[in-house]
């Protein structure tokens, strides 16, 4: 099969690996096989993700799909690891985490020359696995396998996922759950806890050793600068600043932001207990566990300045203790601008004008007083029109203090004449950054529930297809597009899975 870029697709047993990362010293991972299911079957395959490894749509109807992507074969080049790291969990350090349900089976090269990493969760016991089964359950990978989709729909930097095996397993946790694998997507797994490991442990030739790795497959610009290590960490910092700006900016919470979660890239990894706000609350916690709210909504830029701090120490061997200092507040910088530019982007504005900040902000305060849903509002913001002596209707029958809103909403339309905006371009605009559609978790929920209870595995795919596209209104999709009825209990997830 050839694509209309004239790339030639290949059979699974063509792709073409180059495992950079194995290469590495025994002291960065375990060499190790997955542990298969018996009788696996494929619950849901990605086109899109195939199609970036230039693998044949054919191929993901083949009975050997299963076979590769459950770990009962090898895909013929790969060299299997876990990979060592450690982290900062809630603030606290833990001097060894790893891979302990995750192997990296090989690192992929495309015609165009990109490289993919095929990580396979929930494979099976690892030397990192502590007391853990080495296990995923269905849920929690239906919920990553959806939202790394969702995530890149919107245009955030993510982890992609090319497919969802199950077979005859039961995985406990708070209860008995049939157990699944993921396979997961990046062009690195190396996180700010793989530094960590080595800075703690004093091993600083390590250090060196992954920093020129990074450095070398992942920040080529970098390679012959003079202060390449502080260079690395400058943009570390600046991608993860523009990173959670994107998270805030479409109200979504991670969940989990401990430093073994912090991509080196600035991708979004390991969704776990995460959540799209529907109701807009600055305090909203998405994790069960987290019984301090240290990862609230509303903290995770904080989090994020925190996470930069560790890493830049763990780089300190490497690195003029001025950069070490400053690292923060670069991140902190790159955060503020780029949320100030994402927010002006929903309002629709496209000039930079005093106030602006204040005029977001007052809109965010009034959303909290009424709890109206994030994604609403501002998907219809953009029918606002300029000759209109007051909102629409039906936005602004959403807040609870209305004469407060009408308020707003002629501070906004005196904002928009300012810079001679147009109704329908703007609308228009707004439209391609507000998203019709999210991943909430009652969608999910209902495609975790048909998948469990009936191995009906369809609603998973609706939703792959429908979040693949958030801006577009489908046909036929509206109730996709609302939160969960009123009264309804909030689902809050769990480090269990």
């Amino acid at each position: 099969m050839v694509t209309g870029d004239n790339v030639l697709m290949n059979t699974l047993e063509n792709l073409q690996f180059h495992n950079t990362y194995a290469s590495l010293p025994d002291v960065f991972h375990e060499r190790v096989k997955p542990t298969p299911f018996p009788n696996p079957h494929v619950v849901s395959a990605n086109p899109a993700a195939a199609e970036l490894l230039n693998i044949d749509l054919k191929e993901l109807t083949r009975p050997e799909f299963a076979e590769y992507f459950c770990g009962a074969k090898l895909l013929p080049g790969s060299d299997p690891i876990a990979m060592l790291y450690s982290g900062h969990q809630f603030g606290h350090y833990v001097p060894q985490l790893g891979d302990g349900r995750a192997i990296l089976l090989g690192e992929v090269r495309t015609q165009k020359g990109e490289r993919w990493e095929l990580q396979l969760k929930g494979a099976g016991l690892t030397r990192f696995s502590r007391d853990g089964d080495g296990r995923a359950v269905m849920r929690s990978t239906i919920r990553e396998y959806l939202c790394g989709e969702a995530m890149h729909g919107l245009g955030i930097p993510t982890t992609r996922s090319l497919c969802i095996v199950a077979g005859e397993e039961i995985v406990w946790r708070e209860t008995p759950e049939p157990g699944a694998m993921l396979l997961r997507m990046a062009p690195t797994h190396v996180r700010f806890g793989s530094f960590e490991v080595f800075y703690y442990r004093r091993q600083h030739e390590y250090l060196k050793t992954l920093a020129d790795y990074v450095i070398e497959q992942h920040y080529p610009q970098l390679a012959d600068s003079e202060n390449k290590y502080a260079r690395l960490l400058h943009e570390v910092a600046v991608r993860t600043g523009h990173l959670v700006a994107q998270w805030q900016a479409v109200g979504w919470a991670h969940g989990v932001l401990n430093t073994d979660n912090m991509s080196i890239l600035g991708l979004t990894l390991d969704y776990g207990p995460f959540g799209f706000m529907e109701r807009y609350d600055p305090t909203f916690i998405c994790n069960h566990s987290d019984h301090h709210g240290r990862y609230a909504f509303q903290n995770q830029p904080d989090i994020g300045y925190w996470n930069i701090r560790a890493l830049a120490r763990a780089l300190s061997p490497l690195v003029e203790q001025a950069e070490v200092n400053t690292a923060p507040e670069v991140y902190e910088k790159a955060m503020l601008g780029k949320y100030s530019e994402l927010m002006r982007a929903k309002l629709g504005l496209v000039e930079a004008h005093a106030g602006d900040d204040k005029l977001v902000t007052d809109l965010l305060n009034l959303m909290d007083s009424s709890r109206v849903d994030y994604t609403t509002v501002f998907r219809e913001l953009g029918t606002v029109r300029l000759d209109s002596p007051s909102g629409p209707s039906g936005l602004r029958d959403l807040f609870l203090h209305r004469e407060a809103f009408d308020d707003w909403t002629a501070r906004y339309r005196e904002r928009l004449r300012a810079e001679k905006s147009g109704d329908d371009e703007r609308q228009a605009r707004m439209n391609q950054v507000n998203p019709k559609y999210i991943l909430r978790n009652h969608l999910a929920q209902r495609a975790i529930t048909q998948a469990v209870q009936q191995k009906d595995y369809s609603e998973i795919d609706r939703l792959l297809n429908l979040l693949s596209d958030p801006f577009t209104e489908q046909s036929g999709m509206e109730p996709y597009a609302v939160p969960s009825p009123p009264g309804e209990p909030q689902i809050i997830v769990s480090c269990s899975s």
